[in-house]
């Protein structure tokens, strides 16, 4: 039924009064028990939070103004610069949560006044427990999940972006014994007008966007043509053949990394052992900076085509053979049955694990850090090595140089190019799949 504007009074009035003071308006709509709950725990907390929350911004806005001094032998301990901005930042989602409480209560206030108007009782508190209870009862299971989320994921992911924004790195700028500062874009500036920096920013990023889509494609194609391989229909012995080639991926990854360490080691390693054997010339897998680069790659192969068979095995076996039929009738060869049949199909599939595949490529860090560590070393670059990709230089350079302001912004960056591709490609795959239904 429409209300119109003076049938809404107990609606105005108790949005209102609840806006003016968090509990009023239900005590207008004579829920009692309610505003009274309401105004407690409102108080409560605010003069509760109120001097923590002054504390907490200031900090976050200041970073400090005291720094830790040595006075006659003696340390007299000042501000920690990131302890404020983390306490900070804690004091404005405390704030958001308050004011989401805060809002909570005018809609509550504003839903019971309109049943008012309407001519109806507001609920009891009685009812609103129940309605709580049944109704509301998903909400308050999620909220502890809720609340750990927030505090173990958001805000971790908040401070790493606001650190960019500030002077925390070494030498100079390391709590305690010396105060941050906010500087705004100056990180992201250096990053592109410093030379060094931007030499070294472009050169990873390229190699990292030629590692990702190299060993996706790769990947890709190796584990569609050995599935094709084992599922066709004159080969034997199916279970074992699919058995041994799934073995590289039940081994802990970790372990087979460092076996590939030792064996492309370029000083004792057994392949340069057996290579010297047959008469030729050691090969410089890991020492070269193109031949380390080709040895990811081929190592990479090794861990990540097992997956990808298994998973191209489950989806030809679901292919519809009469497609195929069809295509032998009308005269395709193999070939043209691979480009125009199998591959549109599973590539169709496919597509979310390819584009998670490849952005799973783009931050491998494991297979970077623990076969080469970035090696061998690059003259030109500034805290990395030729094969460092993004990620394995933001860990350089936040543990091993304290530049954590730079690593900030490289991964800032790094996750808006990810978020970027991967939107891209869900929504043209998106449409692809449409077109296909239609």
């Amino acid at each position: 039924m429409h209300l119109n504007k003076s049938s809404r009074q107990h609606q105005t009035k108790a949005t209102i009064f609840s806006a003016v003071f968090i509990g009023l308006g239900q005590l207008y709509n004579k829920q009692y028990l309610k505003g009274l709950i309401y105004m407690i725990l409102a108080q409560l907390f605010f003069w509760n939070y109120y001097p923590v929350a002054y504390k907490g911004i200031v900090g976050f806005i200041t970073l400090g103004d005291v720094p830790t001094k040595v006075i006659q032998g003696k340390v007299v301990q000042g501000d920690h610069s990131i302890f404020l901005l983390i306490n900070g930042l804690i004091t404005f989602i405390v704030i958001l949560l308050y004011l989401g409480f805060y809002f909570m209560n005018i809609y509550d206030a504003r839903k019971n006044g309109a049943l008012r108007d309407e001519g109806k009782c507001a609920p009891r508190f009685k009812d609103s427990i129940q309605t709580m209870k049944f109704r509301k009862l998903p909400y308050l299971l999620l909220l502890p999940a809720a609340f750990f989320v927030l505090f173990v994921t958001v805000i971790p992911l908040l401070f790493n972006v606001l650190i960019a924004f500030t002077n925390y790195s070494a030498p100079g700028h390391i709590p305690d014994r010396a105060l941050v500062d906010w500087i705004g874009f100056r990180v992201f500036y250096d990053l592109f007008a410093q030379e060094s920096w931007r030499s070294t920013f472009f050169g990873i990023s390229v190699w990292n966007l030629i590692w990702a889509t190299v060993s996706t494609t790769t990947v890709f194609l190796s584990g569609l043509l050995l599935a094709m391989m084992v599922n066709h229909p004159k080969i034997r012995f199916k279970k074992f053949w699919r058995t041994i080639f799934i073995l590289p991926w039940a081994v802990p990854q970790f372990i087979s990394i460092l076996v590939f360490r030792v064996l492309l080691n370029g000083s004792f390693g057994p392949i340069n052992d057996l290579v010297t054997k047959l008469g030729f010339s050691p090969v410089p897998w890991l020492s070269d900076p193109t031949m380390a680069k080709v040895s990811i790659l081929i190592v990479n192969l090794w861990f990540s085509t097992p997956f990808l068979m298994a998973l191209m095995s489950g989806i030809l076996t679901t292919m519809p053979r009469d497609i195929y039929e069809a295509a032998e009738v009308d005269g395709a060869s193999k070939l043209q049955n691979f480009f125009k049949i199998t591959l549109p199909l599973v590539l169709l599939a496919t597509a979310p694990i390819f584009i998670m595949q490849f952005a799973f490529n783009f931050n491998n860090f494991n297979l970077i850090y623990l076969l080469t560590d970035g090696q061998p070393n690059n003259p030109d670059y500034y805290y990395a090595g030729s094969t460092d990709i993004l990620i394995s230089w933001i860990f350089k350079m936040t543990l091993n140089q304290s530049q954590f302001n730079m690593a900030s912004a490289v991964s800032i960056i790094m996750f808006i190019f990810i978020a970027i591709f991967s939107l891209w490609n869900y929504r043209r795959m998106k449409s692809n799949q449409a077109e296909d239904l239609v």
